[in-house]
């Protein structure tokens, strides 16, 4: 016996079946932020007095610019998956829960692209 209403049954509509997969992607960008940002912090604490300069060479090296690309790109897909799952939970209105998931897209990849070329620029740089 079906759990849809007959209404669904005839629209033939259902569950996306996506929800899994949202879900699994937050965790395992949550799993890999746990040690990049643990490494980021200490990069970070250990080089609290230093100048420009020596950040520069800290991320010309190319151990210490990958980190950080990865931290970048797990933090900013963290980022949109989280502010997704806010938008489509509190914002009742389709039309504007639709504007709000575009604008969290192009700002998340706007944002996390600009300092992944800031990383870049630096390792180049250097």
């Amino acid at each position: 016996m079906s759990q849809k209403t007959p209404l669904g049954r005839a629209r033939g509509l259902g569950s996306a079946h996506s929800g899994a997969k949202h879900f699994w992607r937050q965790r395992l960008t949550a799993i890999a932020l746990v040690p990049l940002v643990i490494w980021f912090v200490t990069s970070l604490v250990a080089r609290s007095t230093g100048t420009y300069e020596e950040a520069r060479a800290f991320f010309s090296q190319p151990l210490a610019a990958a980190l950080m690309l990865m931290l970048i790109g797990a933090g900013f897909v963290h980022l949109k998956l989280g502010v997704q799952v806010i938008i489509e939970d509190y914002i009742h209105g389709e039309s504007t829960k639709l504007a709000l998931l575009i604008l969290n897209t192009l700002y998340c990849a706007a944002v996390g692209l600009l300092a992944a070329l800031a990383v870049l620029q630096l390792f180049f740089a250097g």
